[in-house]
């Protein structure tokens, strides 16, 4: 069961194993949903419309898309990026976890509200989620600017880019889009968690042993969560991606018109004026086939590798109880 269950047989879940599950749980999840990441980004930060019936721009739609990324740049295009993304998932899922279930035991212990409530996942959902962006933040622009590169790469690896980077954008660089990002992630990962819990307890209301994850129900929960957080909080997301590439219009001139904004509130003006509402929800489409996918692995993975740590402390332990009986 995510978050901390009082009701659950053993021991509870330490910070370090929360951390080891989340960051497996990430890593799994990232290399599964690369290709759709990629594609989401490179809508995201188009300013052409996204549109078969428009087709100005570069990319029209999924499968144009992917066959022109394909051609123009080979297959391993949709893993640009993957190597900060990978430290991205690692590290974020570990951060988010442990805080999560760090975030759900202090509030059963120092309030009167059920940690298991949809409500508390809600708050401490978005707490966590906020505490992993920050730490995480320069991986996610590392990764951004990887995605978005055509051919030529701008940047030949990572060591490359971040050294490039401090030199000719400053250290700050690396947390471009943060406010649109802080903003967005705490009812996004918060609606994440609330709406999984409730999915949860519809599907299998919880029971006395609180152990019941890592099977085809967290995949179905996690995916209907994801889609609808996704669907709520997209604008944040994308103008996150636009912030990220400032100063770096250069590598985006071939795939089409760029364009440079002073901060959150100019990018959001920009895109209304020039791009319309619908501008606001560039690359949606990929953007939830992604959401349900990598929430539904996520708490999948999370799951499932809980129940292997628990597996293998019940063994650890039963066979220290084993041994001290035949000692004595």
């Amino acid at each position: 069961m995510v978050g901390y269950d009082p009701g659950a047989q053993g021991a509870p879940l330490s910070p370090e194993e929360a951390a080891l599950a989340g960051s497996a749980a990430g890593m799994v999840t990232r290399a599964l949903i690369s290709p759709l990441d990629v594609l989401k980004i490179r809508f995201q930060l188009q300013i052409e419309p996204v549109s078969s019936q428009r087709p100005e721009g570069k990319y029209w739609g999924l499968f144009q898309a992917s066959r022109r990324i394909h051609s123009e740049e080979g297959l391993s295009a949709f893993w640009k990026g993957h190597i900060p993304a990978q430290l991205l998932s690692i590290c974020f899922g570990a951060v988010q976890f442990a805080s999560f279930e760090f975030l759900t035991e202090v509030v059963h212990e120092t309030t009167p509200y059920d940690s298991q409530t949809a409500g508390v996942h809600f708050v401490c959902g978005g707490l966590a989620a906020c505490s992993a962006t920050v730490v995480c933040q320069p991986l996610d622009t590392l990764r951004t600017r990887f995605a978005a590169q055509g051919e030529p790469k701008v940047y030949s690896s990572l060591r490359q880019a971040v050294s490039t980077m401090c030199r000719s954008e400053g250290v700050l660089t690396f947390y471009r889009g943060l406010s649109p990002t802080l903003v967005a992630v705490f009812p996004y990962a918060g609606l994440q968690f609330f709406t999984y819990n409730i999915f949860r307890n519809l599907l299998a209301p919880p029971t006395t042993s609180g152990n019941s994850g890592g099977n085809l129900r967290s995949l179905v929960c996690g995916s209907g969560a994801g889609m609808i957080s996704k669907t709520m909080t997209y604008p944040f997301d994308l103008f996150k991606k636009r912030l990220q590439v400032g100063g770096f219009e250069a590598a985006r001139a071939h795939f089409g018109q760029v364009r440079y904004y002073r901060g959150l509130l100019d990018c959001a003006v920009q895109i209304a004026k020039e791009e319309g509402v619908r501008g606001f929800f560039k690359g949606l489409s990929p953007s939830l086939v992604k959401a349900a996918l990598s929430t539904g692995f996520t708490f999948f993975w999370y799951e499932f590798f809980l129940n292997a740590i628990r597996n293998v402390r019940e063994e650890r332990r039963a066979k220290g109880l084993t041994k001290d009986l035949g000692e004595r």
